[in-house]
């Protein structure tokens, strides 16, 4: 989680451009690009729809239901990883980045899929995993055939080992997903070998982004995917490809997973060397007649780290995913949007704002209670239901783009219940099984009221499996409910799409009472947030536009509801 440590925990009451850096970096190109305000649904494409019935969803699959992501009404669709895989990690272990997995189908496939997103007026942005490939690549095979010291073991981090016989990890490393950021290697005459860093998990080795030939094929990724019509890139995990040149021990406990947004400077991540190869891309995508989009996942810990990627020949935008791990606090949702958004350089770059992705928790069961936000989750409740509506209203209310994880439309909740011997997340293997890790939000998606698969699959089982109560809350079960999660984000996304001028860059938060969020845009539009424990009332000069819940009556705003208003007519003539 960012932490702004300028402000030692004091809400900031205005938003501000950074200062920490040079004027020379403010960009003064002011004209505006597709991304600046869009709506980016994200497709885990394991689970979003299986055309061939084999119980995995596939390309073929996302193109039959294109026409649903274009009515919901959201720009541009991001992909995760369609590349070779062994299916480690889901996809974001890598084996060959210039070409299609089997599972999800073909080049061919690819290419319908990008004609056809077009033809809709649909953005296709990719997932680009950089900081690692699969341990099957041929690179790190190669490296592991290869004798210490070698040009191909310069790909990757070795290592020697430490005590006698190099039988201890170099240094005290510790992994994202838990357990020794180092796996040892066993040598072709079979006697145990070097070591190799790891920051995730063992079957994803880092690559080293201080050598040639990974500058050069990553070049050759973008262009590759940029030719055949991707019109931006997800950057997964990039600052952890910023490394320096520093093995000593970090004083982590046996125990410990190595946390980016909460531990201190490490030599492994965020380390400045990550910006020389941001900006290498950054020229790459400006190769293009309609430069090409490149938003990050980053995740560091105080806000001058953050605002570095957003420089004008770096990323366009990041991906802040700190909104989803913070309570259902009015005074903790002030302060985490305004300290991102003091990252931000106007007109130049923005906050793509979500709630949820692959890698968290559903929006609705965090809600649904009132404890620490990666906690133990509740049982979901309707106060958890209502909260997830009001949490979306706000963060579709602020500049820049947003973002929306496939299910969160529906109202999914993370699914707890999960059989052992279907898990395959590794955070839940590397933790000791402690950790359920992340499949309980990947569950395929329900687009029928009924069948083996509820319309995932024609007669297949899903590879993850559905709660029966997911038939209740299927794509067609809601779209002939005018009061469902489905029709409340049409209408929002709908409203979003022409209340808001492309030009409006800042935000003000009104006066309120304690509890009450009010951030206005413009003159006329306000988004009233009710995180408090009394009802809220309306002006009489304003109208509702769009409500989380029904409004009691005409002028209030119930507890954990949200509404947009304006201004009425009559009020402003």
């Amino acid at each position: 989680m960012i932490v702004d440590e300028r402000e030692h925990g004091q809400i900031l009451e205005s938003i501000h451009l950074p200062t920490l850096l040079a004027s020379s970096d403010v960009d003064t190109e002011t004209s505006l690009r597709w991304w600046h305000k869009a709506v980016l649904y994200e497709v885990f494409l394991r689970s979003f729809a299986d055309a061939n019935d084999d119980g995995e969803g596939d390309i073929a699959g996302l193109v039959s239901r294109l026409p649903y992501i274009k009515d919901l009404g959201v720009d541009a669709v991001w992909i995760s990883p369609w590349y070779v895989s062994p299916m480690r990690d889901g996809g974001y272990d890598v084996k060959n980045f210039l070409d299609v997995d089997p599972l999800f189908g073909t080049l061919e496939d690819v290419q319908n899929l990008i004609d056809a997103s077009h033809e809709l007026g649909l953005r296709v942005v990719l997932d680009l995993v950089s900081n690692h490939c699969s341990s099957q690549h041929p690179w790190f095979q190669s490296a592991l055939a290869s004798p210490e010291g070698s040009k191909e073991r310069e790909w990757f981090y070795f290592k020697d080992g430490r005590g006698e016989g190099g039988n201890e990890p170099p240094n005290d490393w510790k992994s994202i997903f838990g357990g020794p950021a180092w796996t040892r290697t066993q040598n072709p005459d079979g006697t145990p070998g070097q070591w190799y860093f790891n920051l995730f998990d063992s079957s994803q080795p880092d690559l080293n982004w201080k050598n040639e030939e990974v500058l050069k094929h990553f070049d050759e990724i973008l262009r590759f995917w940029f030719d055949r019509g991707v019109d931006g890139f997800r950057l997964d995990a990039v600052s952890a490809i910023g490394k320096d040149d520093d093995y000593r021990d970090m004083g982590f406990a046996p125990d410990d997973l190595y946390r980016p947004d909460i531990w201190g400077p490490v030599p492994f991540f965020d380390a400045d060397g990550v910006h020389d190869v941001l900006r290498r891309w950054r020229r790459v995508a400006r190769e293009y007649p309609t430069e090409k989009f490149l938003v990050g996942e980053v995740v560091v810990r105080d806000v001058d780290r953050l605002a570095r990627y957003l420089r004008r020949d770096e990323l366009q935008s990041t991906l802040s995913f700190d909104l989803c791990k913070i309570v259902w606090d009015a005074n903790a949702f002030r302060q985490m949007i305004n300290t991102l958004q003091s990252a931000c350089f106007e007109r130049r770059s923005w906050m793509t704002w979500t709630l949820s992705s692959h890698d968290e928790k559903r929006t609705v069961s965090r809600y649904s209670q009132d404890g620490p936000a990666e906690g133990v989750l509740a049982d979901v409740t309707q106060t958890g239901r209502e909260r997830a509506r009001s949490g979306y209203l706000l963060a579709l209310t602020l500049p820049g783009s947003a973002c929306i994880f496939q299910g969160e439309e529906l109202g999914l909740w993370e699914v707890t219940d999960i059989p052992e011997d279907k898990l395959q997340d590794p955070i839940y293997f590397r933790t000791g099984k402690q950790e359920l890790g992340r499949d309980g939000c990947r569950v395929p998606l329900p687009w029928e009221k009924e069948g083996t698969s509820l319309g995932f699959s024609s007669s297949h089982e899903a590879w993850l499996p559905q709660p029966r109560g997911w038939a209740d809350v299927s794509v067609a079960t809601q779209l002939d409910d005018t009061s469902s999660t489905l029709r409340f984000f049409r209408s929002v996304l709908a409203l979003r799409s022409t209340i808001f001028n492309d030009d409006e860059w800042a935000f003000t938060w009104d006066p309120s009472p304690t509890g009450v969020l009010v951030l206005r845009r413009g003159p006329d539009f306000r988004c009233v947030v009710n995180f408090s424990g009394e009802p809220f009332q309306i002006g009489p000069d304003e109208e509702a536009l769009v409500s989380s819940s029904p409004l009691t009556h005409e002028l209030v705003i119930d507890v954990n509801n949200a509404a947009w208003l304006r201004a009425r007519r009559s009020a402003t003539n």
